[in-house]
């Protein structure tokens, strides 16, 4: 049995469930808002929701797509009886949590948010070329034009329900400087690229696309400005082997089997590493490429 932890509606999610339908496998999908409880038949863990149950030991592999398991705990009305059973229900999640993970899996949920800043000094010791970067609460000593801003975490997309509106911080290139201090916040030397190069690393091996944004203003500093009126040439792409060896160790030392890469081919001909995803997209570079990714995460499981 293959157990998928998404969220609802997750598209990627949709397409390999596709495949293992055409496969004739048995799944399970796990939904965000579904809340399980853990139980005893037989001798036998099974976790049990409103739409969803399945014994621990039937699980063969896991994907951890999005989202999390969410697990119920009992509450007792006795404070001392309550703070101990809260103990033994940690001990006893943690137990399930731990069985999952020791799964033939994809990705786990431990290790799903990265922190960008451990994942660069990772990617230098893994011998990755990484563009000079810094934190700074002002910009009294940014280097203006050559110099871009990114987030410390993640990639936030900022909603504002009252006027039903909702943005992305996209990579931008300090134009000038900023009378007042602000949140500590990442600047990196801005590198003269020749194409980006977005990488889908699937246990051991790597799927690369090269992406030519540099043409196009609107996606020269950030590729995800997509120009719908005239798209960036996006072609199937060959790492230098040695390349490839550097991402296989860094994945490894971040104990991921799977995730989105990006680096720059620099006008210099270096190879400059920027990010790793452990969930981020890959259809579009499937689809484009040619890799047929959403079948190959399939017969994995």
């Amino acid at each position: 049995m293959i157990l998928i932890i998404s969220n609802n509606n997750e598209r990627t999610t949709v397409k390999i469930i596709e495949w293992l339908l055409e496969m004739k496998k048995k799944f399970i999908r796990i939904h965000e808002d579904e809340i399980f409880e853990i139980k005893v038949e037989n001798k036998k863990i099974f976790l049990e929701s409103n739409r969803n149950t399945f014994f621990l030991n039937e699980i063969s592999s896991v994907w951890y797509r999005r989202g999390r398991l969410k697990i119920k705990r009992l509450r007792y009305d006795n404070h001392s009886v309550n703070a101990h059973m809260n103990e033994v229900q940690h001990w006893l999640e943690d137990y399930v949590r731990k069985t999952l993970e020791s799964k033939k899996h994809i990705n786990k949920e431990s290790n799903s948010d990265i922190n960008k800043l451990l994942v660069l000094e990772q990617a230098k010791k893994a011998g990755l070329e990484v563009p000079e970067y810094f934190l700074a609460d002002n910009t009294n000593q940014v280097s203006l034009h050559n110099t871009i801003i990114k987030t410390i975490g993640g990639n936030p997309i900022l909603d504002d329900i009252d006027k039903d509106l909702n943005g992305i911080m996209y990579t931008t290139t300090i134009q000038q400087k900023e009378k007042k201090d602000f949140f500590i916040t990442f600047f990196q030397e801005q590198i003269e690229k020749e194409f980006e190069i977005r990488t889908f690393y699937l246990n051991g091996k790597c799927h690369s696309m090269a992406i030519f944004s540099q043409n196009d203003e609107q996606t020269k500093t950030d590729f995800r400005k997509y120009n719908l009126e005239k798209p960036n040439r996006n072609v199937p792409y060959d790492l230098p082997y040695d390349v490839e060896e550097k991402i296989d160790l860094l994945m490894q030392t971040l104990d991921l089997n799977c995730g989105s890469l990006d680096f720059i081919k620099g006008k210099d001909g270096r190879y400059y590493f920027l990010e790793v995803n452990a969930i981020g997209q890959f259809l579009g570079l499937s689809n484009i490429c040619n890799y047929s990714l959403d079948k190959e995460i399939a017969e994995y499981l």
